[in-house]
Parts: structure tokens; sequence; C-alpha cells
């Protein structure tokens, strides 16, 4: 069989007929690789001339093709079993990715313990920890170690694969898959762009296997730019992808589901990280909301309803509003980009009549929730109105709605079910755009629309700009 040369950029996985010193496809200096391909050969066939017996699956019509049974594993972890759609699907492949210590193995090892609690044989794989060390966090954040749970401490692949079939595992853990490899893809080292294609391709080959279906989940590695390492193709070829975010040093972790075969994409979760590991939070509503009686209100606070996923969440927003002594005032947010925020004030100056430019603003969220929705920026401006005048808004009441620069309140999607949380959450009067509020049965709740800025400081502040 003829062969040829070519070069593969290790970086990108582009392939070239000839060596160059820089990659043309991403740049990258010096990360050609030579290799020896097979003139004519793609996938199972290239196995077949190398001497290899190529695994085919067989094919069949769709309309005889049978739905499995018993489809998800649940693992009562219900926060996660909600973002997977409801469990995780006997024959799926799932990639988890954060940022170092963000807790990815920690969520990776609870759900483990939870399917071997309920009988299902699980292999957890890794290559980053001894065997003594993921032991030692089990024992930390477990009840129990269960029998059904077996452990490999290795960074061969076909190792990793061998020991699947050994164990008969139903689910599978690979952590993390960057630092895996194939013998047969060496002298490429692990986390090379060929090595985790390749290792994570065989995954999904033996996951789908119709005969021994398995549910595999795998651990990726996190770059600076906050994606996974390696090749966006790796996103491709897996079923969901899940990405755990949160500040290593704060409690809150969130956990959103980028892309998902087999549930709702951006479907969000949250957790507490514990001591004892992450802890579900069950009810959102209560967790990013300060819980104060009527007469304990505070100027500076404001509530308003963001969507997380497929779900309603109360959230507090907070201002800080201070004199500035220097010729540019502080305009600081963890929990919102900066340029989003200096265009609100901005309009809350010249729409609202609110002067800010000698004072410093500084905005967070109760429990450090991001602030990525428009429905939020009204809450936003009233907890700085409220700071400035010094004026306690009622704990009780919410507002939702975007502000355009024209002053104006805007309706915002899902209105709906907003609504319904802050009247199942006991809210008294929710603050909307004209018309952005369908008529809906509510026991407690008073919905009120308003057409811009200065006529709902005029509602809320009848007296008057301080």
């Amino acid at each position: 069989m003829k062969t040829k040369t070519v070069y593969i950029c290790s970086s990108c996985g582009y392939k070239s007929p000839k060596w160059a010193g820089k990659c043309t496809s991403c740049g990258e200096w010096n990360t050609f690789e030579e290799r020896e391909e097979i003139k004519g050969a793609k996938g199972s066939l290239g196995a077949k001339a190398n001497g290899k017996t190529p695994s085919y699956q067989p094919i069949s019509r769709l309309s005889e093709v049978q739905i499995m049974g018993d489809e998800r594993f649940f693992t009562g972890i219900s926060e996660f079993d909600r973002v997977m759609g409801g469990g995780i699907v006997r024959d799926s492949v799932t990639i988890i990715t954060s940022p170092p210590g963000g807790g990815k193995s920690t969520l990776s090892l609870m759900v483990a313990s939870q399917l071997a609690k309920g009988g299902k044989r699980v292999l957890y794989a890794s290559g980053e920890e001894s065997d003594s060390q993921i032991k030692s966090r089990a024992e930390r954040i477990l009840e129990k170690v269960e029998e059904n749970i077996w452990i490999l401490a290795d960074t061969s692949m076909d190792r990793g694969l061998e020991a699947i079939l050994e164990v008969d595992a139903d689910f599978v853990i690979l952590d993390s898959i960057q630092t895996f490899a194939l013998a047969e893809y060496y002298p490429s080292r692990a986390g090379n762009p060929t090595q985790t294609m390749e290792c994570a391709s065989a995954l999904v080959q033996i996951a789908k296997n119709k005969a021994r279906p398995r549910a595999v989940f795998m651990i990726g590695q996190m770059n600076k730019n906050d994606e996974i390492a390696g090749l966006r193709a790796l996103e491709h070829l897996v079923d969901t992808v899940l990405v755990l975010e949160g500040d290593g040093a704060e409690e809150l972790r969130s956990l959103t589901a980028t892309k998902n075969r087999f549930g709702s994409t951006g479907e969000m979760g949250f957790f507490a990280m514990t001591e004892k590991g992450l802890t579900s939070i069950d009810n959102p509503s209560e967790f990013f909301v300060t819980k104060r009686k009527k007469e304990d209100a505070v100027s500076g606070s404001a509530i308003t309803v963001l969507r997380e996923g497929s779900r309603a969440v109360v959230a507090e927003i907070e201002s800080l509003v201070s004199n500035s002594f220097t010729p540019y005032p502080s305009r600081i947010s963890e929990t919102m980009k900066k340029d989003t925020l200096n265009t609100l004030i901005s309009v809350l100056e010249q729409r609202g009549g609110i002067k800010l430019y000698d004072k410093n603003v500084v905005v967070k969220t109760t429990g450090g929730l991001y602030l990525k929705e428009q429905a939020a920026n009204l809450a936003v401006l009233m907890s700085i109105v409220s700071g400035v005048k010094d004026v306690a808004l009622p704990s009780d009441w919410a507002f939702i709605a975007d502000v355009g620069l024209t002053g104006e309140l805007k309706k915002i999607p899902a209105m709906e079910g907003r609504i319904r949380e802050l009247d199942r959450m006991g809210f008294t009067k929710a603050f909307v755009a004209a018309e952005g509020a369908k008529k809906v049965k509510l026991d407690n709740l008073e919905v009120v629309e308003c057409k811009n800025l200065t006529h709902l400081m005029e509602k809320i502040f009848p007296h008057g700009k301080k």
C-alpha cells in the first residue's frame, strides 16, 4: 500500500503537504509534525489497510429503530439532572469544563457516587491524580465510598479502553481527556489535538455500541480564553457540553449546558461549594435575595427577575453611591459589563435627572449572580437612584424591564413566568414596561406598567428629585 508524507499542525490540526515554519491556519510557529498517511485511506478503510479489523455499525431503517426503554440515568442531584434534561442518556458522551479549581472533578465524583449507589458500574479513569488522591477526595465529600466505583490512574487510553470492558462499566469518567494518549498515535504527546480527538472518538465509539451502550463523561481542561482546550471539533463530537462557572474563592457555582442533544441548550443549575463538595441550590430565588422584614428595608437595593435556562430566578441588585474626589469617578461591577453600567448611568443622568458626574458607583448582586439579561437594567437603575436619594425601596417590590437610550422602558421576553415567580415568592408589586405583561391571574402581585423612566420615578418618588 502506497504511503505519503504529510505535516499536521499540533496546535490546530491543519494538514499540509510540506513542512513550514508557520501554520497558515492558526499562525503558530514550529508546530508541524511529520506523519505517514496511506493514500486514499480514510476512517475504517485506513484501519483495514493497516492490517486492523475495522468495527462497523449495522445500518437500520429509521422506522424500525427501537428506542431504549431505560433511556436515562437519574443521579438524584436535582440541579445536575435539570441541566442534563432529566438525567444522563445511557449511550451519551458529555464533556464538562471549568477554570482550574471550579469543581468539575468534585461534581464528576458526586455523579459517579450517585450512579454507583443506584447499582450502576462506574469506572473513574484519571490521568491527573493518583488513586489515593481520588480516594482522599471521595472520603471528604461523599457520605460513603460505593463498592461499584473502580479507579484507574493512568494516562494510557489503550489501558482505559481495556478497563472499560474489564469492569463492564455502565458509566465512564475520564479526568481529563487532554491527559490521555493512544499508542497508535505516538510520538504525539497527550494533549496534542490529534491525540485528544482520537481518544474522544474511541470513547464515542464505545459509548454508541448498540449491543452494549455506555454513558461517558469527559472532563476537559479550559484554556486562557475560557474555552475547552484543543480543537473546537471536540465539542461537535460529543452530545452535551457543560460549563461549570464560578470563582474558586466564591461559594456560588453555575452549571450551564452550552450544547445538549437530549435537553435544552442554555439550561442552568446552581450549586454552592462547601467543605462537603457541591450542594444543589434547589430554590435559587431564595439564595439570590437577602431576607429582610419590611421594616428592615435598606437603600441601594432593588429586586428583579432573571431568566436562567428554563426558569425564572428572583435576584437582588445592590448599589453603593459615594462622593468622588478624583476627576474620574469609579464605575465598578463584577456582575455586569462595565460598558453596560456606564451606558445605564448616562441614561439615568440625561433622562432621569440624577447627577452622578461626581459620584463613585459600585454595583453587585447578592450571591454573585452575573447579569447577562437586559431585563435587569431597570432594577440596576432603581438601586442606584435608591442609593442616591437614600430612600429604601419596599423589599416586596420588583423591577423588570430594559431601559432604552431614550429613557423608555422596553418589553422583555418570557414575562409571564417572571411575574408568576414573583407572585409565588410573595411579592406585592412589579414595575414593568407599558404593555409588557399579559393578563395573568395572580394571588398577591400587582403589576404596574410604566412608559418611561421619568414616569416610573414619579410613581415611586412623588416628592421630586433630591
